[in-house]
């Protein structure tokens, strides 16, 4: 007891710092089951203050979340090796609290950080859903209307096809600059249709280290800290303007990912932008031809082949290029840490919640 008593007492700034980054996650905990209270919080404090932080990093093109990322990563390097020096230099009596005291800043600078992203961005998975707010709910889909649907997204695929730019090899050709410069003005029209997805869109930003975002198996990234939407624009363009409108979905607080899915597909049908729309019939039909195949693979295939070859260029090189990062050490352990963090924030089909995307496009083309 004693030596705990002197243990407890060498630190007491660090110890009070541990208690009350403990005390904000046993509240978020005890909280997070109220929905009224979530809802409160998420509108009126952290909401506003994400679309402010926006604001402010938006003046920039460059993305604040990557230079915060990369700080954060020198700044554990720095920190773990000049602590090590510390420890060493250390006389032996003392070297213990002194590599204590380094263990507990760390626990304390990394629990401080869960707070954060608990408080900017966890809330909202426990705030009413688009379901909620729009009324369209995913229900369980009967084949004829998978099939029907499907064949409706394949039809506007292959019209919408023709409408854009294609380079020598038929693939889809519009500039990734293009691209993002009209993100801004790709929800306006679903804005007309769900006035609660009014939102003062600055649009999305290219990252940087995109090619380590397909490593770890994302083509976009929403980062509540600084209120951005980036996306991976090394990956193929054809599917760059439905991850813009997905990545900005989560910037109107929708945390569940088939709901953005879903947003991302409707706000590009409806857009007006034939690069937009294009890309929004291209990731439909891929969410619905996958569901349709595995219940019924003829269909699929006697739908598929009437696309057009310009649309099987696309699926054939977004294809090619993720298969080189398919099944890596790193890709599936991001993948579980990703699924992870995803039941740990009340979604319970983690990464397989992707699917019920289908349900929704289901739900909401089929009426």
């Amino acid at each position: 007891m004693t030596r705990l008593r002197r243990l407890l007492g060498q630190h007491p700034r660090l110890y009070g710092w541990l208690a009350a980054d403990l005390v904000v996650l046993a509240a978020y905990g005890v909280c997070r089951g109220n929905r009224a209270w979530m809802n409160a919080f998420a509108s009126q404090v952290t909401g506003p203050l994400k679309e402010a932080l926006g604001r402010l990093c938006y003046h920039t093109e460059i993305s604040v979340m990557e230079v915060l990322a990369a700080a954060l990563v020198i700044g554990a390097v720095l920190y773990i090796l000049g602590s090590v020096v510390m420890v060493v230099r250390t006389s032996r009596e003392r070297r213990g609290r002194r590599a204590w005291g380094a263990v507990l800043g760390a626990l304390c600078t990394g629990l401080l950080i869960w707070d954060g992203f608990c408080l900017l961005w966890g809330v909202n998975y426990w705030t009413d859903s688009f379901q909620d707010l729009s009324g369209i709910y995913a229900q369980p889909v009967r084949q004829e209307d998978l099939t029907a649907v499907t064949a409706e997204f394949a039809q506007q695929l292959a019209q919408a096809a023709g409408e854009v730019p294609r380079d020598e090899n038929g693939l889809f050709a519009v500039s990734r600059e293009e691209i993002l410069a009209d993100s801004p003005y790709v929800y306006d029209a679903l804005e007309q249709q769900f006035p609660f997805l009014a939102f003062d869109d600055t649009g999305v930003k290219g990252m940087y280290f995109s090619r380590l975002m397909s490593i770890i198996d994302f083509t976009g990234f929403y980062c509540p800290y600084t209120g951005e939407a980036n996306v991976n624009v090394d990956s193929p363009a054809c599917l760059l303007p439905s991850t813009a409108a997905h990545e900005m979905a989560h910037q109107r607080g929708i945390a569940s990912e088939q709901e953005c899915n879903f947003l991302a597909i409707l706000a590009s049908t409806t857009s007006g932008n034939p690069a937009y729309v294009y890309s929004g019939y291209l990731m439909g039909f891929i969410h619905l031809g996958n569901a349709l195949y595995r219940v019924d693979p003829e269909t699929y295939w006697t739908i598929r082949d009437q696309l057009p070859e310009t649309v099987e260029a696309d699926l054939a090189y977004n294809n090619a290029y993720w298969d080189q990062f398919r099944d890596s050490v790193v890709q599936q352990a991001s993948n579980r840490i990703y699924d992870g963090m995803l039941k740990a924030y009340g979604d319970e089909n983690g990464i397989a919640s992707y699917g019920t995307v289908v349900d929704l496009l289901v739900a909401y083309y089929a009426t």
